[in-house]
């Protein structure tokens, strides 16, 4: 690794070139247009040969795709993972339709994909038999696929901005990171958005080096090129806020004189013609006039199914026009404190200030509007989740990055000046990058295949796996195993009262017992209608406003029949009612709201005088 992280070993002419040497044989010296780092200014360019560059990044793609794949069956579906594979079933059955059609269709095509090769793979009886793809592996796969590559947007886009180690360090930083691993392990649109947002950037600022420093070459192909991939981007989710981030960008150095770089009003009329045309070829289902029903009610909030949101064991009203009523501003910030490994955390701390020193360049203004903009849109907003924090968590790495080539330096060039020797400057700096890559690693490898609940010391460790953001981390995760137990110990036509009715009756198919009825455990109607023998599901991760008095009734009526833990967390325990603990049952639900009610708004809410705001 010394080579990679080695010291600068060339020098670079006036326009970011290599003087007398084999371009074909060394890593280019990326200046970007008005990029000019003097905080790293002896660095040149990185000693290292294309050959390995390649092979270092093949390894952060395959070790990171492994981690991402590995057991990726092992937990059941969660509630909306379910409506995808929905989705698909019904595009598979009747064409394109509006089937979720709240969500765009790019992600689901390719899960359509992935399941018709998984079924004609198990179809064969000689790979089926032996080595069965359940459907959860196969719904996730392509989420797990588009993660591992984001490694080399990630270092592409660093590159550019502030060099091939920063690069380095921030890809081998997502690649083993447990909470980025998570993410693209659970079969929703964000790792999508997140990797075509990265490579519209890519080409965006390549174009801004072409225009500022190639006069005799055309950057129109960057432009273009960027604004297919922002119709990409929205063909996986409707997000068209995170343009901003590049466009205002590229106003920055709109005002200043010596600037080339500069799309005029026909050109970028062009570029979001390029980015709608795009849209519509990859979202052909927009045009259905079921999908924009879909999206007006989705828009309107009307597909809310729960009231609540629990978050440090408080629980906080989920609508994302609560604003700062909702899920606590802080959010975020909690989880940048607890969710990463404890040196990547040091390194994003000292890489932070940084951002403000003009010595490292005018790049650090893109990471400073990323992060900024993206806080701005989803900080404020009532409704949160953590995985909306994917986006994000490439600038947190990139700043890490920063810090720990910053700390790296400061560190080896004091050695070296005290041992008035050469090594540390080669040596110490590539030791802490490996250090801090390697307390990822260590981390990931230890929480496996259960990244979600990876939580550092700061924030309590084992202890604390599942507190912060349960519904997030727990996520379903254990409602297949939890259903299957069902189905051994049910009575013919029993009731199973839960959260997630829909997908407790999935996994009861599964189980052969589909005579199981399934109902919400907030219904206080179906609550009503129990009877001995049924069973009620009190999941970790599914507390809201609405059964409160539902699951403190029944923990002192009645002891659990089983227990469920996802590794060694428990996360759902499962009642099966006896005379007693169904006349509580009954009494509590009579005392209820009808279920239209029992949701928002929000001061009819059973137990909202104990709400935290």
């Amino acid at each position: 690794m010394a080579p990679i992280f080695g010291e600068s070993q060339f020098a670079l002419n006036q326009h970011g070139k290599l003087r007398n040497q084999d371009l074909a044989a060394r890593v280019d010296a990326i200046i970007t247009a008005g990029l000019r780092p003097e905080l790293f200014a002896e660095r040149g360019i990185v000693a290292v040969s294309r050959r390995l560059l390649i092979a270092t990044l093949a390894v952060l793609v395959i070790a990171g795709f492994g981690f991402r794949v590995s057991s990726l069956g092992a937990e059941g579906l969660s509630e909306d993972e379910l409506n995808k594979l929905q989705a698909v079933a019904d595009y598979r059955e009747h064409g394109l339709t509006s089937a979720n059609g709240e969500h765009p269709l790019l992600m689901k095509a390719l899960q359509t994909c992935s399941l018709v090769l998984v079924d004609k793979w198990n179809s064969v009886s000689f790979l089926g038999a032996r080595n069965p793809v359940s459907p959860e592996t196969a719904l996730r796969l392509p989420g797990a696929i588009f993660g591992a590559l984001t490694s080399i947007l990630i270092y592409l886009l660093a590159t550019e901005l502030f060099g091939a180690e920063v690069g380095l360090i921030a890809a081998a930083l997502w690649a083993f990171d447990p909470s980025a691993i998570g993410f693209n392990r659970i079969a929703k649109e964000d790792t999508f958005l997140l990797f075509f947002f990265l490579l519209a950037n890519v080409f965006w600022l390549r174009g801004q080096r072409v225009a500022e420093s190639e006069p005799h070459s055309r950057p129109e192909k960057y432009y273009w090129a960027t604004a297919a991939m922002f119709g990409a981007m929205l063909a996986s989710k409707y997000l068209p806020q995170l343009i901003t981030i590049t466009i205002s960008y590229y106003w920055v150095f709109q005002r200043l004189p010596e600037t080339r770089w500069r799309l005029g009003k026909k050109r970028m009329l062009t570029f979001f013609a390029i980015t709608g045309v795009v849209f519509l070829l990859l979202n052909p289902t927009i045009l259905l006039p079921a999908t924009w029903k879909q999206i007006g009610l989705f828009a309107g909030q009307k597909l809310i199914g729960h009231d609540g949101y629990e978050f440090m064991g408080q629980l906080y009203s989920h609508l994302l026009t609560d604003w700062l009523q909702g899920i606590p501003w802080y959010f975020y910030h909690v989880f940048v404190a607890v969710k990463l490994p404890l040196l990547t955390l040091a390194g994003f701390l000292v890489g932070l200030p940084l951002l403000f020193r003009r010595k490292l360049g005018d790049g650090r203004y893109f990471v400073m509007i990323w992060l900024f903009l993206w806080m701005m849109m989803f900080s404020f907003a009532g409704g949160k989740f953590t995985r909306y924090f994917t986006v994000a968590l490439p600038g947190v790495l990139i700043t890490a990055a920063i810090g720990v080539q910053f700390a790296g330096r400061w560190l080896a060039d004091r050695l070296a000046r005290f041992l008035s020797a050469d090594w540390p400057r080669v040596y110490v700096r590539a030791g802490l990058a490996v250090l801090v890559v390697l307390t990822a690693l260590k981390a990931t490898v230890d929480i496996a295949p259960h990244f979600r609940f990876y939580t550092n010391a700061l924030g309590g460790g084992v202890a604390k796996e599942g507190y912060y953001f349960p519904h997030d981390e727990f996520y379903d995760a254990s409602m297949r195993d939890v259903m299957f137990e069902v189905a051994k110990r049910a009575k013919p036509g029993a009731k199973v009262a839960s959260e997630s009715p829909t997908l407790a009756s999935y996994y009861a198919q599964r189980a052969n017992r589909p005579d199981l009825v399934c109902v919400l455990l907030s219904d206080p109607n179906a609550l009503q209608q129990l009877s001995e023998g049924d069973f009620l599901i009190d999941a970790r991760g599914r507390r809201y406003f609405s059964n409160e008095l539902i699951r403190s009734v029944l923990q002192q009526s009645s002891s659990a029949a089983f227990h469920v833990s996802i590794g060694p967390v428990p996360s759902a325990s499962v009642y099966q009612l006896d005379k007693h603990s169904q006349e509580a049952i009954s009494e509590a639900a009579r005392r209820l709201p009808p279920l239209a009610q029992s949701f928002y708004p929000i001061g009819n809410l059973p137990g909202s005088a104990t709400r935290q705001r």
